[in-house]
């Protein structure tokens, strides 16, 4: 069947199997491939050479008896260079099935076919030419006595694995823009770009049969609108940054296959093809079903936090909704429970006992802040996956008792300012002792640098000033119950700051705007602790007694139960 002009047209096509006239126009410049492409791209084939493999796609157009090459040139000489080594050397009989003229360099498709050592430094286009020859001469001259046998398995797997993906853009694409957009604007053409083309190509109507394709193609932007919505996609992803198209996380998952670095380029686009082909309206109704029900998980507020607490502990979505298939809610969100369950794996007892070096404590901590806004029943509120995603997330003490990992001045530095400023608003001390020690440091900060032994002696006033009501020893210091998730950054000082200095801080990022993780909001606030037993300038040991019981109570329906000694 001959395509459309009006319509794209694509399909795999093997590299030995590409023939025809190709013209290079003049919008483009000229073969600009180095050595560390040309051999990328022979080591590339070589190591897949017996299972297929795809190189980037290859856009064309048609202009008369030949095709306008789009975007594919660099690709397409070099191939042809490689053919054109293996039969000069007498390894192969026959060469590349295809010609390459360009429209404002002429000399170069000559060139192709001379490649005569002598003119390689007659212009740049013949110069990279001809260093791309050498390093392909190179390549196969290094295998010695297997030389042959390299060039059997290589010619035989363009002709056998190696393939392109074939883009037929329609007669009526202005092929300059298209070529503007795949390298000026350096995107390139994606699995969902492709899968587009061809469903829109085969929903077009024909005779008796309703034309859809302006439908689809209406469906088709919706549905990447609503999944570029940041948050529904930081939830179903775990990503705060965005992807080319995200409507290819559908696709992909209709697709199965490997995921991450073992997916091989364009295998959602090769898996879906013959599919798409035979029944595209089958297709593209399971895509708007997939769409559906990311929609459905995002607006019921259990769902939404179970989901998105498992997809940033490393769940996939495909994983998720294989297990939601055949199932009502309430059967599928009692799976997700036990998948809760499963991930904390921890007794009541055993998440009493989690520390800052324990590997459980942060996914512990996250489960706490989603389950605490999950729980309110008549609230809108909901915990910023997106803003999980974009952190840099650590384990912050909620009081630290020592700044022994500050060792550099500027780390002093900010730590005796950030102390200072919360000793001259704290009214809980002597104020002679307060006067005291707030006149030497301005001393040693107005000092030209300063000096460690001043500093530790400094530091071990304020801990004794600021931390004199909290009751706490060394050995607690890095239990969960001295820990809270925050945004910590780069700010090594405040991480080792004692509660009060903490507190003011975070109160202020909190006015300034900050995501702050409502349980560590809570705890600076002394929210679980009752009004009669606070002191609102320390972390004491009631606090953290207060602190720990919330933590367990509220994760208690995820925490197995406990080994009875027989």
């Amino acid at each position: 069947m001959t395509p459309s002009t009006r319509e794209a047209h694509l399909e795999p096509k093997l590299v030995g199997d590409i023939s025809g006239k190709f013209f290079v126009p003049r919008y483009q410049r000229g073969y600009r491939w180095g050595e560390v492409e040309v051999h990328r791209l022979l080591e590339d084939i070589w190591e897949s050479r017996d299972k297929p493999y795809y190189l980037q796609p290859v856009v064309v157009k048609r202009q008369g008896d030949e095709w306008e090459l789009v975007d594919g040139q660099q690709r397409l000489t070099a191939l042809f260079l490689i053919f054109q080594y293996m039969k000069r050397e007498g390894l192969q009989s026959s060469g590349a099935g295809y010609s390459m003229r360009y429209e404002t360099r002429g000399e170069s498709a000559d060139y192709l076919q001379d490649l005569d050592p002598d003119q390689s430094q007659k212009n740049i286009d013949f110069f990279h030419i001809f260093e791309s020859y050498r390093c392909i001469s190179e390549w196969f001259e290094a295998h010695d006595g297997r030389r042959q046998y390299v060039a059997n398995k290589f010619y035989g797997a363009l002709f056998e694995q190696v393939r392109v993906i074939w883009y037929e853009a329609p007669e009526v694409l202005d092929a300059t823009t298209l070529f503007i957009r795949l390298n000026v604007g350096r995107i390139p053409l994606t699995d969902a770009e492709l899968v587009k083309a061809l469903l829109l190509s085969r929903s077009r109507g024909g005779t008796g049969v309703t034309d859809r394709a302006l439908e689809i193609a209406a469906q088709w932007d919706a549905i990447e609108r609503d999944l570029r919505e940041p948050e529904l996609w930081s939830f179903i992803t775990g990503k705060a940054s965005e992807d080319p198209t995200h409507i290819s996380l559908l696709l992909d998952t209709i697709a199965g296959g490997p995921t991450g670095r073992d997916r091989p380029p364009f295998y959602t686009f090769e898996s879906l093809r013959e599919r798409i082909a035979r029944t595209p309206d089958e297709f593209w109704e399971e895509v708007v079903g997939l769409h559906s029900l990311v929609l459905g998980w995002h607006d019921n507020r259990d769902l939404f936090h179970k989901i998105g607490f498992l997809v940033a502990q490393g769940a996939s979505f495909g994983e998720l909704i294989k297990r939601s298939q055949g199932k009502s809610k309430s059967r599928f969100e009692a799976e997700l429970d036990g998948l809760i369950r499963d991930n904390l794996n921890l007794s009541d007892t055993e998440l009493r006992d989690l520390t800052y070096q324990s590997s459980k404590t942060g996914r512990t901590l996250l489960l706490m802040n989603v389950e605490t806004i999950r729980k309110r029943k008549h609230s809108t509120e909901r915990y910023s996956f997106r803003e999980h995603a974009a952190g840099r997330w650590s384990l912050e003490h909620i009081h630290a008792q020592n700044a022994e990992r500050l060792n550099r001045a500027e780390q002093w530095e900010c730590w005796l300012t950030l102390h200072r400023k919360a000793l001259a608003t704290f009214d809980g001390v002597h104020e002679t002792a307060k006067t005291a020690v707030l006149e030497r440091v301005d001393q040693v900060l107005a000092s030209p640098a300063i000096r460690e032994a001043d500093f530790r002696a400094l530091e071990r006033e304020f801990i004794e000033l600021l931390s004199a009501g909290s009751g706490s020893s060394n050995g607690d210091v890095d239990s969960i119950a001295n820990l809270a998730l925050l945004d910590g950054g780069d700010n090594s000082a405040l991480s080792n700051s004692v509660f009060a200095v903490k507190r003011a801080e975070i109160l202020d990022r909190d006015r300034q705007g900050s995501y702050i993780p409502v349980c560590t909001r809570n705890a600076f606030l002394k929210y679980y602790t009752p009004a009669d037993e606070q002191q609102m300038h320390f972390w004491s040991a009631i606090d953290r007694e207060h602190y720990l019981n919330a933590l367990t109570e509220t994760l208690r329906e995820y925490l197995l139960g406990e080994e009875v000694p027989s």
